[in-house]
């Protein structure tokens, strides 16, 4: 059997006297869905922020393709195939949003300096091969109409969409997305878990979602962890985790209460 494409084994993170993510472990195989829930502060994004490489791992270890990351610089893991999205928005607020897609490709040019300094036929072809690519990701996202609005002028819903195109225009193998659909109305929800489901038909990339929203989390998600305190309580499928005594006391119970 093939390994999974992202598998990390025993990672434990400390921050000065504080274990923030202890002992967990992760298979994620090809072309699923797989969700990470849990109360604020139970780990979740310093997990993301691990495996991307803004943190290096106290202890334990973080695999691609069977090779070891740990420790490398965060371009050279999206080089390698991992992508993401943020909590909070990362946006270039007065660019475009096509700059914004655009600039996510450039980390896959071909041509150097010289082509670009001096305008040759391949550099010009590339930047036409850019240009295009952008625009279907901003096609799959339904905002290709907006390519030429600054950032700064979008609703907050189109501007998730635009993180998003900006993620996926690295070609990665495996998506991550950090709370995808915080602070969206229901029909913005509707919106964006139906471009999940697209992504994820289309280009059959893994994907590994945070989020608070349940229903977001049993519609789309094979697989469920929780996290509580830094460890993984439970892991299963959405009808194991909804019924998981464990989960509700942690987490599901205090999420229906509010």
């Amino acid at each position: 059997m093939t390994a999974p494409f992202l598998q990390v084994r025993n990672m434990s993170h400390d921050f000065g006297g504080l274990r923030a993510v202890r002992d967990y472990n992760l298979d994620a195989g090809s072309g699923q869905i797989r969700g990470l829930i849990g109360p604020n502060g139970a780990g979740k994004t310093t997990i993301f922020n691990l495996i991307t490489g803004i943190y290096h791992p106290t202890e334990g270890e973080i695999l691609l393709n069977g090779r070891k990351i740990n420790g490398l610089p965060s371009h050279r893991i999206a080089s390698l195939g991992v992508s993401r999205t943020f909590q909070n928005l990362l946006l270039w607020r007065h660019m475009t949003v096509i700059e914004h897609v655009k600039l996510a490709r450039y980390s896959k040019i071909r041509y150097g300096l010289f082509a670009a300094f001096i305008g040759t036929p391949g550099h010009h072809r590339e930047e036409a091969e850019i240009e295009e690519k952008a625009l279907l990701l901003l096609d799959m996202m339904g905002i290709r109409h907006l390519a030429d609005q600054v950032v700064l002028n979008l609703p907050y819903g189109a501007q998730r969409r635009v993180e998003m195109a900006r993620a996926l225009a690295t070609e990665p193998r495996i998506l991550l997305l950090d709370e995808p659909t915080a602070g969206m109305n229901p029909e913005e929800l509707a919106q964006i878990m139906e471009i999940i489901r697209r992504v994820h038909g289309e280009l059959g990339l893994s994907i590994l979602l945070i989020e608070h929203r349940m229903r977001v989390v049993m519609e789309l998600c094979s697989i469920i962890q929780t996290l509580d305190f830094g460890a993984v309580i439970a892991e299963g499928t959405p009808e194991e985790i909804q019924n998981d005594p464990r989960v509700i006391d942690a987490y599901l119970g205090k999420e229906r209460a509010d």
